[in-house]
């Protein structure tokens, strides 16, 4: 899933977006029709290919500017008062969706960066060397790992966070392609966040289609492991011809200096964190658990100070600074520049404030075009004119939720706003909701960790962005931008086929009739 969630299906995920599709009257209008309002996120989409892709620049700053752009460009289109317009933007800033990703990310990335502020990189270095895990087969091996990590925790977009900040240097280090270790990250966040029963796309996605949550998942378990084990297969043979960059210095010396077991401790502190998680506590407990314990195990071995985790860094002039200039936690410095606070708390968070910016404006333009009718406008053509057939109904509806996470690049509401229209599609067909629910989550947790603009993407991106900073040897030219990253995400790429595929052919096809109870056969 994209962010937090409870493991349950009662914390009205799909309250979102839901109002403003259907049929009822549009609330905003625009001149030249409903698809107008589309404007805002299409300029938004234009601006982050020719940035991304034609002029190489991954920058997230860069596309708030051109989100920013695209709202007040639409709002020259909008009939009538534009104060509906700004109510709009308002109100899809606010959606659950959005701040449940950003919290996913906050409290990741400060659960990742106490862990490699511990030492887990390095003992994970030792561990590959010891297993003779070499740098064609680490690829492979990330993406198993993080695979089972997100199914554990259900949060892909936390996942993406803590595996580019302690296996992304570790592949790096052990001479493995950064392409391939940021795509096999992103492809292992994809297995779990489609699979996971305490994820967000999988509760919405059930939901949405009238199932039950544990059903769904022993159905669409056929599809995810197809494109897994072909996944892995192909990071395997890409892996003996991808190599990695040169680093600077004699690997073996950066082996030696970087390889520490010890930090394997906090093997326990992730460990913590599934299985919190999988015992149904909110992931925000579960991660609160794995940041104390990762906190203790730092203090206790020496893994890392008071003052490493957090530091206020306060001017010589403060009241009471030099009677408690003693405390581990107080700095007193002569410099204005550098009063502030810093440690691994305010590192793993502030990494995430310029893609939380970003993710609020894109549910706002998201939401504008689903007020203005734009959303309902295509998908409404689509159940007209494509869904002839049940073989069409459900090229119809992989196509639709392609095209929608296209658009709406954060996964879990990008998946409530076209539920409604996949379980209209597939009622006219007699689909039941198993099926309905695998093809919606498919699409929706493979092609929301593809687009260079895509929250998962960016979310991983974002901590790339910080881990210059912290090894020495590591520069910015080694890190990946998303435009190339794009063809090696092989799970969501094969998980998008396998359900084309299931479509002509009818692999796990399954109606309303082959219900035995309240639950499809689990086959």
């Amino acid at each position: 899933m994209s962010g937090a969630n409870d493991g349950t299906p009662d914390g009205d995920p799909t309250d979102a977006f839901v109002e403003g599709t259907g049929d009822e009257e549009p609330q905003i209008t625009f001149y030249g029709g409903r698809g107008m309002s589309a404007l805002p996120i299409g300029v938004f989409i234009v601006w982050a290919i020719v940035q991304t892709a034609l002029w190489r620049i991954s920058d997230t700053g860069g596309l708030i500017v051109g989100m920013l752009f695209g709202l007040v460009i639409g709002m020259f289109f909008v009939r009538g008062n534009w104060a509906s317009y700004a109510n709009t933007i308002f109100e899809g800033m606010t959606q659950p969706v959005a701040v449940t990703a950003i919290v996913a990310w906050i409290w990741a990335g400060i659960f990742a960066q106490l862990l490699q502020d511990g030492g887990f990189v390095g003992g994970l270095v030792w561990l590959a060397d010891l297993a003779g895990v070499g740098a064609a087969l680490f690829p492979a091996v990330t993406f198993v790992l993080a695979a089972l990590f997100t199914t554990g925790i259900g949060t892909g977009y936390g996942a993406a966070v803590a595996f580019v900040t302690l296996f992304f240097p570790t592949g790096l280090l052990l001479g493995a392609s950064p392409v391939l270790m940021f795509a096999a990250i992103l492809s292992g966040a994809i297995f779990g966040d489609n699979l996971a029963p305490v994820s967000d796309t999988t509760i919405v996605s059930a939901v949405t289609q009238d199932s039950d949550i544990g059903g769904v998942v022993a159905s669409r378990f056929k599809y995810v492991i197809i494109a897994a084990v072909l996944t892995f297969v192909g990071y395997v043979v890409a892996g003996q011809t991808m190599g990695g960059i040169e680093t600077g210095a004699s690997a073996g010396d950066l082996l030696a200096e970087s390889s520490d077991p010890i930090g394997l401790v906090h093997l326990v502190s992730m460990g913590i964190v599934i299985g919190a998680a999988i015992a149904g506590r909110h992931i925000v407990e579960a991660i609160s658990w794995g940041i104390v314990v990762a906190i203790a195990f730092n203090l206790v071995l020496g893994l890392a100070s008071i003052g490493d985790i957090v530091t206020f860094s306060a001017p010589e002039d403060a009241p009471l600074a030099e009677p408690l200039a003693g405390l581990p936690i107080l700095e007193i410095v002569s410099d204005p520049d550098a009063v502030g606070v810093s440690g691994s708390v305010m590192d793993g968070a502030a990494g995430f404030f310029e893609l939380s910016i970003l993710v609020l404006l894109i549910i706002a333009a998201a939401q504008i075009m689903i007020r203005g009718g734009a959303f309902e406008a295509i998908l409404d053509w689509s159940l007209e004119n494509l869904a002839t057939n049940v073989r069409n109904a459900e090229l119809t509806m992989v196509a639709s939720a392609a095209l929608i996470n296209a658009i709406i690049t954060i996964n879990t509401a990008a998946e409530v706003a076209i539920g409604p229209y996949i379980s209209k599609i597939g009622e006219r067909f007699n689909l039941n909701g198993y099926r309905r629910a695998n093809i919606l989550d498919g699409q929706t947790a493979a092609l929301g960790y593809i687009f260079p603009w895509s929250g998962g993407v960016l979310a991983g991106y974002g901590a790339m962005e910080q881990l210059p900073g912290e090894y020495e040897w590591l520069d910015a030219g080694m890190l990946v931008t998303p435009i190339d990253v794009v063809p090696y995400v092989f799970q969501g790429w094969l998980l998008v086929a396998v359900f084309v595929v299931a479509a002509f052919t009818g692999f796990g096809r399954e109606y309303v009739t082959d219900r035995e109870s309240e639950e499809v056969a689990r086959v």
